[in-house]
């Protein structure tokens, strides 16, 4: 028999931590998609698919996490990061959007969502799709002239699917401020191939960047990593200290 989504309540399950909150730099760092933690809430804490799947692209960013860590430090900046996974509610679609709790999601059905309704999806909302944006705001305010940062992370390949050429991408909707510089200088990088607006488009209404960058006019860049490339913790560091430079340089040359 199915457990019911609302017989466990989990009152101290916190959807969202920061790290390194007085730092002082422009920069505010936030990763969308940093865990594949189900809170004992939803269903037990099961969303009744393999351990093989939650350990996928399609629960959480592989390495993002540990690549923004290193960023924070090593940019001086605070990192906001999201403690559930993306299915449970994605905190980097708007509210209204049709993906928000996925049913279906590269070859995977959800067994837990897939009869989810209104009422279920506004308490997910609630307990932590808002707090997770209600802390990135604050933190963001808290700071003269912030600048935007998402980390996210990119399967090489969807299931039957072409492999993505790309070790990086950028991500921008109609701001360039920003992204334009940063693609300018990471194909100064010989042995990259970087995604111009690959594999995703920026342009999402109601996402993460829109909201607490494009909406409000701060700048904003969004970059994705292949996570086959970040999957170790060395190898998010090195990510990290090659990116550091290139990012702080990018501001430098937008001049915003």
């Amino acid at each position: 028999m199915a457990k019911s989504n609302l017989q466990i309540s989990d009152p101290d399950f916190v959807p969202v931590t920061v790290e390194g909150e007085m730092r002082p730099s422009r920069w505010v760092i936030s990763v969308d998609h940093a865990s594949n933690t189900v809170p004992p809430c939803v269903n037990g804490g099961d969303l009744q698919i393999a351990p093989e799947d939650m350990a996928r692209h399609i629960a959480y960013d592989v390495g993002a996490l540990g690549v923004a860590r290193h960023l924070g430090v090593l940019m001086d900046a605070p990192v906001v990061a999201s403690t559930f996974s993306r299915l449970v509610i994605d905190p980097n679609r708007g509210e209204d959007d049709p993906t928000l709790v996925m049913k279906l999601y590269d070859g995977t059905i959800i067994p837990t969502n897939r009869h989810v309704d209104e009422v279920e999806v506004e308490r997910r909302l609630a307990k932590f799709h808002r707090p997770y944006h209600n802390a990135l705001a604050q933190v963001i305010a808290a700071r003269p002239n912030p600048v935007l940062l998402a980390v996210h992370s990119f399967t090489p390949q969807f299931r039957g699917r072409a492999l993505r050429p790309w070790q990086v991408g950028v991500l921008y909707a109609q701001d360039t401020r920003l992204a334009a510089p940063l693609l300018d200088l990471l194909r100064g990088e010989a042995d990259l191939c970087v995604g111009d607006n690959q594999p995703y488009s920026g342009a999402l209404g109601g996402d993460a960047m829109d909201r607490h960058g494009l909406q409000t006019g701060r700048p904003h860049v969004l970059i994705e990593l292949r996570n086959d490339l970040i999957e170790r913790p060395e190898d998010q560091k090195a990510w990290a200290v090659r990116l550091a430079p290139l990012l702080d340089q990018a501001l430098r040359d937008a001049q915003v």
